[in-house]
């Protein structure tokens, strides 16, 4: 599959977590060109400010991995993953992060966002994970109007 298909993966998962009153991102884990894990975000949920659709997409791929480590695995995110995110990312040792939608999209949308690139992360903090997007900016930033038409909508 290509970058797109899988990235259109992540919009499907988004979209269930926006039928369920979460927020609009979602992420999947690919290895080997196999789905590991999808998930969307569950803050509202879980009422859990950490529960980003990266990070459960992480907790997802290692249980059902059975290891920490996800060496060799891609991440597809619908938006450009945040600070905290990264660092799941970099710390479970995903190669490489495809992104969507940017964080000024997810600032525009009304979302409290720090406005760190990972390009300037990776760079920072000296890691070695590739950094590619937007791939379907505007299918992914669209996931931000349908969320902002939601009678449950809620922001963080």
């Amino acid at each position: 599959m290509t970058d797109e298909e899988y990235m259109r993966l992540a919009i499907g998962t988004t979209r269930e977590g926006l039928s369920r009153g979460q927020t609009p991102f979602g992420a999947c884990i690919v290895r080997d060109d196999e789905i590991v894990a999808c998930a969307h975000n569950h803050v509202w949920a879980h009422t859990d400010i950490t529960a980003h659709a990266e990070v459960e997409a992480i907790r997802s791929a290692c249980h059902k991995l059975g290891a920490i480590d996800l060496s060799g695995c891609t991440i597809y995110s619908t938006c450009e993953p945040c600070p905290m995110c990264f660092a799941a990312i970099h710390w479970a040792r995903i190669e490489r992060i495809v992104y969507g939608a940017t964080i000024a999209d997810a600032q525009g949308a009304g979302f409290h966002e720090l406005t760190i690139s990972n390009d300037t992360m990776r760079e920072l903090g000296g890691s070695e994970v590739v950094v590619d997007g937007p791939v379907l900016r505007e299918e992914c930033a669209a996931l931000f109007t349908e969320w902002a038409n939601h009678p449950a909508k809620r922001v963080y």
